[in-house]
């Protein structure tokens, strides 16, 4: 019963891996037929390239800041949505509808509300008098700006996630345990940081750890909307990787590039793991 799950993964995960070391390792090239082994010259092009470092630091900032945007809302909107009121379904659905369109459509909708000349963004703002007559924010062409875009998206796209995981972890806790607190005279902030928050803990860091791994390795939304402009500012690993290797045919530099993911998500998976696994046992 195992054997499909298995072949599954040596054939979608573990073969591209192996070849992304092969390729690493040697001078291949979407034009070349021939590709020779170069041991480590392309990781050290790499580590000596400024776009390099740019782009990991682009990549850690923007998972660590839309992440810790995403624990706070998804941890508000699931308190919500697990009390009953009128239309709930319908709120949930809304909700869900990110996750559920491709993120491809849902990156070209916000390059449409981005753009820098049809921007409802800005002439909402400006119909309502929050921006003056000679301000006018390009959101994709100034660094900040376009790195604040892809963090939104980014949040966008992972809280729908994020809510139904912690939705699921307030669903387990006993009623007990509420009426108990009720009955103790916990108010509502006492009760969600001392009773609830603790027991959705493990629960959280699964949350947590698929954000982060989605975020880190995510390529469509920076493609999209910036295609790593203005002049790298807004680069990331993955994106970096794809028009290295793909686009500027070096396909040893493309999976070199791409290997530097690995060893920083496993570390993240491992420790997430080890966390909560010591947090289910205390």
């Amino acid at each position: 019963m195992l054997a499909p799950a298995i072949l599954y993964i040596i054939l979608l995960v573990g073969f591209p891996f192996l070849l992304s070391i092969y390729y690493s390792l040697s001078s291949a090239t979407v034009a070349g037929q021939e590709a020779h082994f170069v041991g480590l010259e392309n990781f050290r092009r790499i580590v000596d390239s400024s776009t390099f470092w740019l782009s990991l630091q682009n990549t850690i900032v923007i998972t660590i800041v839309s992440q810790f945007f995403v624990m706070v809302l998804a941890n508000i909107l699931a308190t919500a949505l697990a009390i009953d009121f009128p239309g709930k379904w319908l709120v949930r659905l809304l909700i869900l509808l990110p996750w559920v369109a491709p993120i491809s459509l849902g990156s070209i909708g916000w390059l449409w509300i981005f753009d820098s000349i049809y921007s409802v963004i800005n002439w909402t703002a400006r119909a309502a008098g929050l921006l003056g007559p000679n301000e006018w924010p390009i959101w994709l062409g100034q660094p900040i700006l376009a790195k604040a875009s892809i963090i939104i998206v980014n949040v966008w796209r992972i809280l729908p996630l994020a809510t139904v995981i912690i939705l699921a972890g307030l669903s387990s806790i006993p009623q007990d345990i509420h009426d108990a607190a009720e009955v103790d005279g916990a108010g509502f902030w006492r009760h969600h940081f001392q009773i609830t928050t603790p027991l959705i803990l493990p629960i959280t860091l699964v949350a947590l750890l698929f954000g982060i791994i989605f975020t880190f390795t995510d390529l469509i939304v920076v493609f999209v909307l910036t295609r790593g402009g203005p002049y790298d500012t807004t680069q990331v690993i993955a994106s970096w990787a794809y028009f290295t290797g793909i686009q500027g045919g070096d396909l040893a530099g493309g999976a070199a590039i791409s290997l530097f993911l690995f060893p920083v998500l496993a570390g993240v998976a491992i420790l997430f793991l080890w966390f909560a696994r010591r947090t289910e046992v205390t």
